[in-house]
């Protein structure tokens, strides 16, 4: 921190004298709201963004739905057409999630607010002054309602906000730029990987293409070593037609699937505690905010990084858990190894998970889920164990990867979340948070 001479007082303590304190207001052009209506939605067109879109400061286009372009262009709704490098901010739940709008075919609903940042503010170091746990707080305290809290802009808009030059803003910025790009390029590779996984799996595992092409006089196109270790016809079984040589197993076969524990009759005591994971915490893949339980449980309720878990109720979900350590809930199976590999029983997971699904949204009168029969009824063709080594030397590398670079990534967002707040109030210097950000990335 600056010495005596060198600070002023803000709202969120003390600050370098340098540094301009105003009301959020004095760094932007506009602020509003998106259209109030509903806006038809089309298979594709222009992203029409809502609250739900928006999560760790980007938008998340996978789940984003389409408007025509009439209404896009219906001068009615120009209030809800961000910008490039506008911020979005979500109005419901309290605490507000922000994302920078990256694309110009974008508009938004009523459930965000836009911000738009003028010519002396970065339009990301704005990004991170509002996911700061400063701003997060007043925005949570100022917000009203009593079932959903709902943030009023105008007051977002008079938020004391202090300010470096330009200069500054882009070095910090830059700094804590580091540590997002890095998490975002792991979850890109996480998404290329896993897509790579699945598909070589179906190629092998599903389709036997290699053993269509040697039954068919075709180059499967693999190494040779490979391509001799599958057979070139095929034999019946009851799961159809399987590559000769390989074997049919129930899915509840590959490992155990143990259902987790009614944690509320273990609660923690004497400060030995773990984290719950339940389904809301294998969707969001960490355990912030979750309900604590005892830490002394037997290991198989124990969930560690790299265990695949498995929801059967409610949201049906397969992860390969990257959260830390937890507590294992009722309505997940851990998924624990023994005989055949991760790869193997993760991805086979996966290949049925759709009808589970749909078993699951059958059952209208209850929450869907599926039941413990239903893994059994669930089968997969199994190569012989040379084969299995061959291709675990390929799929396994890939797979363990996808948790690993998950846990770096958590590893780098806590160093962000440390110094993100220092750098934002002045505590911490650009000099001194380059060399914290070089350890850390």
């Amino acid at each position: 921190m600056p010495d005596d001479a060198q600070i002023q007082r803000a709202e969120i303590g003390q600050v370098p004298s340098h540094w301009e304190v105003a009301p959020l207001s004095a760094f932007v052009s506009r602020v509003t709201y998106g259209f109030t209506n509903p806006m038809p939605t089309v298979d594709d067109g222009p992203f029409m963004v809502t609250a739900k879109d928006i999560h760790d400061g980007r938008i998340d286009y996978s789940t984003v739905r389409h408007t025509d372009w009439k209404a896009y262009r219906n001068d009615l709704t120009d209030k809800s057409r961000p910008r490039i490098n506008d911020a979005l901010l979500t109005k419901d739940g309290g605490s507000g999630r922000v994302a920078i709008c990256d694309r110009a075919d974008v508009c938004i609903n009523q459930s965000v607010a836009l911000i738009q940042p003028n010519g002396n503010i970065n339009s990301r170091f704005l990004l991170y002054i509002l996911q700061t746990p400063h701003y997060q707080r007043r925005m949570e305290e100022d917000s009203d309602g009593t079932t959903i809290k709902h943030i009023y802009i105008t007051r977002v808009d008079k938020m004391e906000v202090a300010i470096p030059p330009l200069a500054e803003q882009h070095a910090i910025v830059g700094i804590v730029g580091a540590l997002d790009d890095k998490i975002e390029l792991n979850r890109h590779m996480n998404e290329t990987l896993e897509a790579m996984a699945r598909a070589l799996f179906k190629s092998w595992f599903v389709d036997f293409d290699p053993v269509r092409a040697k039954a068919e006089d075709r180059d499967p196109v693999l190494p040779t070593p490979i391509t001799d270790l599958f057979p070139a016809r095929f034999i019946d079984s009851e799961l159809g037609e399987i590559p000769e040589g390989w074997s049919v197993k129930l899915l509840d076969t590959l490992a155990r699937f143990v259902n987790g524990l009614a944690l509320q009759k273990y609660p923690p005591s004497d400060g030995n505690s773990l984290p719950v994971i339940k389904i809301a915490q294998l969707r969001s893949r960490n355990t912030t905010g979750a309900n604590r339980a005892s830490a002394d449980l037997d290991s198989d309720y124990v969930v560690q990084d790299g265990d695949i878990l498995f929801s059967w109720s409610g949201s049906l979900e397969c992860v390969l858990w990257a959260g830390g350590s937890g507590a294992l809930n009722q309505h997940l199976f851990k998924v624990i190894l023994d005989t055949y590999p991760r790869w193997l029983c993760y991805l086979g997971i996966h290949l049925h998970l759709e009808d589970f699904r749909h078993i699951a949204a059958g059952k209208a009168t209850t929450m869907g889920h599926i039941q413990r029969h239903h893994l059994s009824d669930a089968r997969l063709a199994v190569p012989p164990p040379r084969l299995m080594s061959a291709a675990s030397t390929i799929m396994e590398p890939i797979v363990e990867s996808l948790w690993r670079r998950e846990v770096q990534s958590r590893a780098l967002a806590v160093a962000r979340d440390a110094l993100l707040p220092k750098l934002i109030s002045g505590e911490l210097r650009v000099k001194d948070a380059e060399k914290f950000v070089e350890r850390a990335a």
